[in-house]
């Protein structure tokens, strides 16, 4: 599994290209900040969400310390999506949240 640091998602949203993020934390979590833009599907949905994701694009998915997000990014990645990691989960974010 590919991963990315939080560093280096934030240079990522900075560019002009966009960036799938997909935060698998539940919903309770969520409300205390996200990365602006990011997808909330909990970790227990996420099998059943993944119809909705579009192969030909890359997810970077988030979780509170990385465990979940880890997770989420193997069930991705046997079904065929192109995924990476964020290192460190929201505890090593330092940007903005909404």
């Amino acid at each position: 599994m590919k991963e990315i640091s939080p560093n280096e998602v934030s240079a990522l949203l900075k560019g002009n290209s966009p960036v799938q993020i997909i935060d698998v934390r539940e919903v309770e979590e969520v409300k205390a900040g996200k990365i602006p833009n990011a997808v909330n599907i909990p970790l227990g949905l996420v099998e059943f969400r993944m119809q909705d994701l579009d192969k030909s694009k890359e997810y970077i998915m988030v979780c509170r310390s990385g465990g979940r997000s880890s997770r989420a990014a193997q069930i991705l990645e046997d079904h065929g999506y192109k995924v990476l990691n964020m290192v460190g989960g929201m505890n090593g974010w330092e940007d903005p949240t909404e």
